[in-house]
């Protein structure tokens, strides 16, 4: 039995780039619904349990003013919530867990919070509403117009069907574009498709996609014995060696991603050890020195290392079961990542183990410890009616000339194009890229109408995924995304007339711009 729900535009993913959408088009007035998968809203930043990975000018300029608004809104929760020392108070831009990933690593209840509040007067009002719980699972389309995706209740089994005159895809694994009929390409691509110098040298293969991870954190207490059962699959992964690795994958070295030389780590700091050999402080969440004398027993660090990146299969694309099963697998390297360190990883005094290592459960909202949602770092892509390639962003690619500039530029990003381990036994790809714009016509899909990314699923490759992904620049995608779709119901457009008649374009990019979304670089530097 299924019930019919309407609104201007329906945003199927409550990630960044979901939620970003939502705060766009309900802020210009429409009425949105928006569905998420798991209970919590925010995607990278709480679901998955992944602090930001951001470039180094963000506190200054290269992000929309809508994200600068949650990371302001992040510190200033703590600042009024929690029991800060003075000095960390006091400290303008104030890390809570000073982990080196980032310059705002923080819990993901936290972020929770913050998204629930910028969107809180337009769900109390009614512009907004939110179905937690819900998949999509199947979508009705009328020639090149999608009209409507219904989303089951993962809680229920109830059926819903959602009309609206504009749908985003915001999924994680881009899940709306089969199932709508739209055009899509997944895993990498091939040199000869491209002209990428970093695709694959021979036939294109859609299975090949970068690693998932199970996120979760710990604490560390000295002298207790917070061990965990011992993982149903741990014989495996404790003795697991992939061809590409420079020891077992439960070890403390693993290869440079940019080099792809061992590269020794730590879990704690030591002597003659530097802050980035120590994987502890890498995503450490809760620094407990910024916070008053016994309000965390520890620090606080999150659990996204190299050793739990799992790469045996995708998670998408092939039979439910099947990514059901490697689902499970993925879930159990975490554990039994988290085992080996609490029962066998070298310590420098001669030891082994780390007994006082406890799983947070709270921290992440779950009964198992780890993430409500896997980190999926690669999703089905649209086909696009323009295509970033490395040869738009790629500073090896362009030999060190500046990016592409792009005219109908809709937001802005940097990262270095950063590819994890693959499905097909490939290593790390990571290497230098200019600071990039988001061109609109990686927006557009080549044939449907009225679907939009707003997510990871834009008009990338492979390759270009490995800058495109971060938080940063999804929440731009989305916010783009949701502004497109007002812009287009508010002038009785279709998005690619935006982009085809230079002042429709003129007028949607004043549009961002009033928004606070910047357009191009200040200066460009490359990553």
């Amino acid at each position: 039995m299924s019930h019919e729900l309407k609104a201007d535009i329906v945003i199927l993913g409550g990630g960044l780039g979901g939620c970003a959408a939502a705060l766009a088009a309900a802020q210009a007035g429409h009425s949105v619904i928006l569905t998420e998968e798991t209970d919590w809203l925010g995607g990278q930043l709480t679901s998955q349990a992944v602090p930001p990975d951001e470039h180094p000018w963000i506190e200054q300029f290269g992000c929309t003013a809508t994200y600068r608004e949650l990371r302001n809104r992040i510190r200033e929760y703590y600042r009024q919530n929690y029991p800060l020392t003075e000095e960390a108070r006091a400290r303008r831009y104030l890390n809570p867990g000073n982990g080196y990933v980032s310059r705002l690593c923080h819990e993901p209840r936290v972020a929770l919070a913050v998204i629930e509040a910028m969107l809180a007067p337009y769900r109390n009002s009614g512009r907004v509403m939110v179905l937690l719980e819900h998949k999509p699972v199947a979508a009705e389309a009328d020639g090149d117009t999608v009209t409507s995706v219904t989303v089951r209740d993962l809680a229920t089994g109830k059926e819903r069907v959602l009309h609206g005159r504009y749908f985003l895809d915001a999924t994680e694994t881009g899940e709306v574009l089969p199932l709508a009929g739209v055009e899509y390409v997944t895993g990498a691509e091939s040199q000869k498709e491209t002209g990428e110098p970093h695709a694959l040298p021979g036939d294109p293969d859609p299975l090949d996609m970068q690693a998932i991870t199970f996120c979760f954190a710990v604490d560390y207490i000295e002298g207790e014995d917070h061990t965990i059962e011992r993982p149903r699959d741990y014989d495996f992964w404790r003795e697991y060696r992939p061809s590409f690795w420079p020891n077992k994958l439960l070890d403390w070295t693993h290869p440079h991603p940019i080099t792809l030389e061992p590269r020794q780590r730590c879990l704690f700091p030591h002597e003659e050890t530097t802050p980035f050999q120590n994987l502890w402080l890498y995503r450490r969440i809760i620094d407990k020195s910024n916070f008053a004398p016994g309000t965390y027993v520890s620090d606080i660090s999150l659990i996204n290392w190299p050793q739990v990146d799992y790469w045996l299969g995708p998670v998408f694309e092939v039979p439910e079961e099947e990514a059901a099963r490697h689902l499970e697998a993925a879930k159990q390297l975490s554990l039994s990542f988290l085992y080996w360190m609490q029962t066998e990883a070298p310590r420098p005094d001669g030891g082994a183990g780390y007994p006082g290592l406890r799983l947070r459960k709270d921290v992440v909202g779950t009964e198992d410890g780890l993430a409500k949602y896997p980190y999926i770092r690669e999703s089905r892509r649209i086909k696009p009616v323009f295509l970033v390639t490395e040869l738009h962003v790629g500073y090896e690619a362009r030999e060190g000339k500046p990016p592409e500039p792009f005219f109908d530029s809709v937001g802005v990003g940097s990262y270095r194009i950063d590819l994890h381990p693959s499905t097909s036994q490939r290593n790390y790809i990571d290497i230098s890229s200019w600071p990039f714009q988001i061109p609109l016509g990686a927006l557009l899909p080549i044939r449907v109408e009225n679907l939009l990314p707003a997510c990871k699923n834009l008009g990338v490759t492979h390759i270009t995924n490995g800058c495109y992904r971060l938080h940063p620049v999804e929440w731009n995608i989305g916010e783009a995304a949701g502004h497109l779709a007002a812009y287009c119901i508010e002038n009785n457009l279709k998005p690619r007339q935006v982009r085809e008649q230079k002042d429709k374009l003129e007028s949607f990019q004043a549009r961002l711009r009033s928004a606070g979304i910047e357009l191009e670089w200040p200066r460009i530097t490359p990553r």
